[in-house]
């Protein structure tokens, strides 16, 4: 089913969906949303299955228009969301009739904003995945004229399908990042750890899905900043000749040279996607069983959110 034309794409708009797996072994990046729980959202909200494919849209400047009647959700930062002119709701799910213009005005808070729509997109499938990795030549962000098509909406694609505000994480002055240190913590002197671990670095505008470069204190090095090629897993904090760190992400290469003093948490993962260039962060090192105690209340808390959400339906 035809659901959007494409008046205006923004600037970079994506399909995206939980990502590609067992691929990185090839040199392919699991790509996939940034913004993971923002993505699970926004697709509980339309009634999806949890990995069906969205648009990210990073940034106001998308404008849609309603090919048939529907029931979508908008979830993530807030980009001034619109219907014809009027707010749409956020993080609740509304219908659309055919003719309607869906806008994102201007930026109010957050980077990237998730838009689902029941049934979840319809678009080419690349090694399993439907997420735009535009680097490898799988899709390329939206265009003027594109025209989205959608699967058939499930049972539960109801409009009035909410997230409460309260269960939504909370915008820091500064970014509190956690990592657990390594594997190469060690190509670096103990006041360069200490730089990292005790200093405030900002987000830099040469930033992307690839990865994400601060700006900040020097991380003094204790050798040669090159080594031999080794794998770089998503979530791998890289520290170039310029003794900056780099934060790898969801397109992120799947090898590189750089010693790799730490690697954030996955419960933190999602705070890149959110940040502007100029926000402030913190790196800070926790155990691994704490990493894991944290992934699993993370994971609480969703499955929390998903039971708060199915109970609260309305029915029909």
């Amino acid at each position: 089913m035809q659901v959007f034309l494409v008046r205006k794409p923004g600037p970079f708009t994506s399909v995206q969906d939980a990502g590609r797996t067992g691929w990185r072994r090839f040199g392919i990046p699991p790509s996939g949303a940034l913004d993971q729980f923002a993505f699970r959202a926004a697709n509980l909200l339309a009634g999806n299955a949890p990995d069906a494919a969205v648009l990210e849209i990073t940034l106001p400047g998308l404008v849609l228009e309603a090919l048939a009647p529907q029931v979508a959700a908008v979830t993530g930062a807030d980009l001034d969301a619109r219907i014809n002119g009027a707010a749409a709701p956020q993080w609740t799910a509304f219908s659309l009739r055919r003719g309607d213009v869906l806008t994102f005005r201007q930026r109010r808070q957050g980077c990237r904003a998730y838009l689902a729509v029941a049934g979840g997109l319809d678009t080419a499938v690349w090694l399993g995945s439907r997420s735009t990795f535009a680097a490898g030549k799988m899709g390329s962000p939206l265009r003027a004229g594109d025209v989205l098509e959608s699967f058939p909406p499930g049972p539960d694609a109801r409009p009035g399908r909410r997230v409460s505000l309260s269960c939504l994480p909370a915008s820091p002055a500064i970014h509190r990042i956690r990592v657990t240190l390594g594997p190469q913590d060690g190509w670096f002197t103990r006041r360069g750890l200490q730089t990292f671990l005790g200093s405030v670095y900002r987000l830099s505008p040469q930033s992307g899905r690839q990865g994400f470069r601060t700006e900040g204190p020097v991380i003094e090095a204790a050798r040669q900043a090159d080594l031999i090629s080794d794998p770089t897993p998503l979530g791998a904090v890289q520290v170039p000749g310029d003794g900056k760190p780099i934060v790898l992400h969801r397109d992120g290469q799947s090898t590189g040279g750089y010693p790799k003093i730490a690697r954030v948490i996955s419960a933190d993962l999602d705070w890149f996607a959110r940040m502007m260039p100029g926000d402030a962060l913190r790196f800070e090192a926790v155990s691994r069983e704490e990493a894991l105690r944290l992934a699993e209340a993370a994971a609480e808390n969703w499955r929390a959110i998903v039971r708060a959400v199915e109970e609260s339906t309305p029915r029909p």
